[in-house]
């Protein structure tokens, strides 16, 4: 099931994001279950927080996270997360 699951569907949203876009999902991966403050995520990527806002909105026009609460990011699909592990390790 998990393989189905990461080929027919994860995947598909995964391939159409752009090396900063992923690495900023992995970013939060890598924070634990969220939703997380965007601070902690440009903290996580060594980066400015001002610099991780155009990322963050691309992710949300894609479809891939959203914002629950001012300032607070959270993946859209549940279970991406453990996908992100296991694709970038």
């Amino acid at each position: 099931m998990v393989d189905t699951l990461d080929r027919d569907f994860f995947r598909v949203r995964f391939d159409r994001l752009t090396p900063k876009e992923r690495e900023y999902l992995r970013a939060m991966t890598e924070l634990g279950p969220g939703p997380h403050r965007s601070g902690d995520i440009a903290a996580e990527l060594g980066i400015k927080v001002q610099s991780v806002a155009p990322r963050r909105s691309a992710l949300i026009a894609k479809g891939m996270i959203f914002s629950p609460a001012h300032g607070d990011t959270a993946f859209t699909v549940p279970l991406f997360d453990d996908f992100m592990r296991r694709t970038m390790p």
